[in-house]
């Protein structure tokens, strides 16, 4: 069963969405939100560098992306 890392942020609807699109398929995730610690937004620009949005999405530690990438890898 894979399992996800969602960067995510408070007051985000697309982090919302994607957690319980997670939640839905069954899929157990760990959350790093940047607002209320213990991970910063450095840690997330050490995670994905190229990061400009939230949330930013792992499975089996592979980079899906956001949220569009996460319901397109989950559709297939």
């Amino acid at each position: 069963m894979s399992t996800a890392v969602i960067w995510s942020k408070d007051d985000c609807p697309y982090c919302v969405q994607a957690k319980a699109l997670l939640t839905s398929k069954g899929i157990k995730f760990t959350e790093n939100n940047i607002t209320t610690g213990p991970k910063t937004i450095d840690d997330l620009k050490a995670a994905v560098p190229n990061a400009r949005t939230l949330p930013q999405i792992f499975m089996d530690d592979v980079l899906v992306g956001g949220f569009g990438d996460l319901k397109k890898k989950l559709a297939s």
